[in-house]
């Protein structure tokens, strides 16, 4: 087992040169995030994350979640690295300093939390739902709403959920069955919900759920959908908890990975004829709320598949540092050499490293443009901002999760045969990665998502915009005298203009040829996140090489960036050429069997 150690470094020029941390510092509410107090948050996260959660990533594999005679008990230290982790302060890095935040950025935020995943992925579901409850509560609460959960929920002392899926409607939100019947100031709530991440637990005292359901009247599908607060105990006037709420875990899911992360099924209004839940804002904008929730974790599951991949880079690296098979092709001498020296294992390596780094770079991009988003000081900066942000969210979702399973599924080859076996821990990172392309949206509905809404929406112009940018850069960048930027810039190039074309083709064809444009909606999102990640690997290498230029003295690391940059321009860009004629000519055979024939 590998220890986990933050990448500082990259995760610092990651912020200055892609997320423009430095400007960000600069927008009103932002201004105590100087460089000096933030390289002193990460390092501090960076000892928590690798000396308090990692060390509890192989227990909670290893003993998983429990239920017992109704209440979850979660695997040994979690409760006590929980208890530090509020404590510490870091539940409320990114939330307004009024309800008892720090107020630094998201874009800060999103680093710890790829700390907090990398080191323990079940353990940093927990803050992660609670993320989102408060960005719903902020967004929509009542002022009583707000005074009465935000205090408790960004101290870390009561933890939120969502809770929006049920047995027979999946993915199909609209067709959900939780009902809610007006009495007096509150509803009653009565229905069951799968799926509920932390839905139980041993952590805090109070669990404060949003709960999608439909009102007695309302239409159904999606539109006749509100969102209610439904707390485990109910809190009384001087916010001390009064009464259990009707409410319990049935079950905990037996899963493939996350294991300490508990799953439940959760039921409400069993015994006392309804749980007691609260409306948030208007009845019937329940889906229009819990989007604010959604969206929040879209980027952050993102960040959870590039999370996995780091942690399984720096395995898979100290493994084929130490192993020693067979003589290296160019060795000298009949002694057999480590297997980093192989060319095969330093391929799988370089791929693993290029995607890594492209990952970080497009997550931490989408959380700077919502920072941007929020608090720029000019109204067109702020549309532009958004509009950025809502573009690259599908992309930091469904590419970086996708990614990050085929990061984890190499760091079992370069294992070889040990890697299939659990004592390496090698298999549980693989295990943890593969529910992040599943939930909070399939990656599939992502790419409908980003062909459908964001194209759809203004006839791509917000993409045609990121192409320009692109362009504008590629161009820059082939003007530049070094002969690695220019070969990186070539393969920028042509990815760019394929995605350009794909682009045109779907636009074209959305109001006329919507099963062919869905039917190549994933190799477009493919092609997107691929040609964006080829982007931002080739502005860090030209950042680098501007520093070495300078005389900067971190020599190897910025030279290994443009490496990693031309890896990825070399070996990975060209399939951009596959992606594309997926998009345009592979719709039609996508579906010419009919359904009763597959």
């Amino acid at each position: 087992m590998t220890d986990y150690v933050a990448p500082l470094p990259d995760m610092q020029f990651v912020l200055k040169e892609i997320a423009g941390l430095d400007a960000i510092a600069k927008l009103p509410g932002f201004e105590d995030a100087t460089p000096e107090l933030v390289d002193q948050v990460l390092t501090e996260a960076g000892k928590f994350a690798a000396g308090v959660l990692a060390p509890l990533n192989r227990v909670g594999d290893e003993e998983g979640s429990r239920l017992e005679n109704g209440a979850v008990v979660t695997p040994k230290g979690f409760r006590e690295a929980y208890g530090a982790f509020a404590e510490g302060g870091w539940n409320s890095v990114p939330f307004e300093a009024e309800w008892g935040g720090q107020g630094l950025p998201w874009s800060v935020a999103i680093v710890l939390q790829e700390m907090w995943s990398s080191a323990n992925m079940s353990f940093a579901l927990c803050p992660l739902l609670s993320q989102g409850a408060i960005e719903a509560l902020q967004r929509h609460g009542s002022p009583e709403q707000k005074a009465t959960y935000l205090p408790k929920l960004i101290s870390g002392e009561w933890t939120g959920t969502m809770n929006l899926t049920e047995p027979q409607a999946g993915s199909d939100v609209g067709a959900l069955r939780t009902r809610a019947v007006k009495e007096g100031d509150h509803y009653r709530i009565t229905g069951q919900k799968i799926f509920i991440t932390y839905g139980e637990q041993d952590f805090s005292e109070n669990i404060v759920h949003l709960v999608l359901a439909r009102v007695q009247g309302a239409p159904a599908g999606t539109k006749g959908i509100s969102l209610f607060i439904v707390p485990k105990f109910l809190p009384k006037p001087d916010g001390s908890l009064g009464a259990r709420n009707d409410l319990r875990c049935l079950s905990l899911e037996h899963k493939l990975g996350i294991k300490a992360s508990p799953t439940c099924v959760m039921a409400y209004g069993e015994t006392d004829g309804g749980a007691i839940g609260f409306l948030v804002g208007e009845e019937q904008r329940g889906m229009e709320y819990m989007f604010t929730m959604m969206n929040n974790a879209r980027l952050s599951v993102g960040v959870e598949g590039l999370a996995i991949a780091e942690r399984a880079l720096q395995q898979a690296r100290s493994y084929a540092r130490q192993r020693v098979q067979s003589r290296a092709v160019d060795a000298k001498g009949g002694e057999p050499s480590t297997i980093i020296h192989h060319p095969d294992v330093r391929r799988m390596l370089m791929t693993m490293r290029a995607l890594v780094e492209a990952m970080r770079a497009l997550t931490y991009l989408n959380a700077a443009e919502l920072d941007r988003a929020k608090r720029a000081t000019d109204e067109a900066a702020r549309t532009k901002a958004l509009l950025r942000a809502e573009l690259l969210t599908p992309l930091s979702k469904a590419w970086s999760t996708d990614r990050g399973v085929d990061v984890a599924s190499l760091n079992i080859q370069v294992h070889g045969g040990l890697g299939f076996i659990e004592s390496t821990g090698a298999a549980q990172h693989l295990r943890d990665a593969r529910i992040a392309p599943i939930y909070e949206g399939t990656n599939g509905i992502q790419a409908i998502d980003l062909v459908g809404r964001k194209l759809g929406r203004d006839q791509g112009q917000a993409m045609t915009a990121l192409i320009e940018e692109m362009r504008a850069d590629a161009k820059a960048l082939g003007a530049e005298s070094d002969k690695d930027l220019a070969a990186i810039a070539a393969s920028l190039v042509a990815a760019i203009e394929l995605l350009a074309g794909t682009t045109q083709w779907i636009v074209e064809r959305l109001k006329s040829g919507l099963p062919q444009v869905l039917a190549g909606a994933m190799p477009y999102l493919e092609l997107a996140g691929l040609t964006v990640g080829g982007w931002l690997l080739a502005r860090q290498a030209r950042a680098a090489r501007r520093q070495l230029a300078a005389g900067t003295s971190d020599h190897g690391y910025l030279s290994a960036k443009i490496a990693t940059a031309l890896f990825y321009g070399t070996n990975l860009l060209p399939r951009a050429h596959g992606f594309a004629a997926a998009v345009t000519a592979g719709a039609d055979s996508t579906l010419r069997l009919a359904p009763d024939q597959l």
